[in-house]
């Protein structure tokens, strides 16, 4: 069994940028609302955490997406299929001029190829070799340079705000 875990990067971006545009509302929210302030920023805090931690597991059999419990009450599901259900994969464009894939199955459900795993590579390569369908132009969603800078635009976002507040 193999374990693909979601990008760093991905994680990272998404939980900065969330630290970055939340963190001030503690601190300028009025004495009335200061303690909700710092209760939703926490819960908001342990959500994002929470539903970046997606997963995919791969074995001889199947190939399962798995996500948090919070995740699938926000609607985002878990989902397995069998290699040998999968009939084709099929490519979108996404309106940022990305691709997207899906798996079809023979009963025609479509399941969101994850692409923001670690070992993309690997994970597309074992694709190939358990399908026997063409992965060659499968890549990520969008360049990794992309979540790398919003990580650090947004560090430099909390920095500027706690410089801001403490001077």
């Amino acid at each position: 069994m193999k374990k693909f875990k979601t990008l760093f990067f991905v994680k990272s971006s998404l939980i900065t940028l969330y630290i970055a545009l939340t963190l001030p509302i503690p601190f300028i929210s009025g004495e009335d609302a200061r303690n909700l302030a710092i209760f939703a920023f926490l819960f908001g805090f342990i959500l994002i955490i929470n539903i970046t931690n997606d997963y995919v597991l791969t074995c001889e059999e199947k190939i399962s997406y798995k996500t948090s419990f919070i995740s699938n009450i926000l609607g985002k599901k878990s989902w397995e299929i069998f290699w040998k259900d999968i009939k084709l994969i099929k490519t979108f464009p996404t309106s940022q001029g990305g691709k997207v894939y899906y798996f079809i199955s023979f009963k025609n459900e479509s399941f969101l190829m994850p692409q923001r795993i670690e070992n993309l590579k690997e994970f597309v390569l074992l694709v190939s070799q358990k399908t026997n369908l063409e992965v060659n132009k499968i890549s990520y969603i969008s360049p990794l340079w992309t979540y790398k800078i919003l990580t650090c635009l947004s560090i430099f976002m909390i920095i500027g705000e706690m410089v801001s507040f403490y001077i």
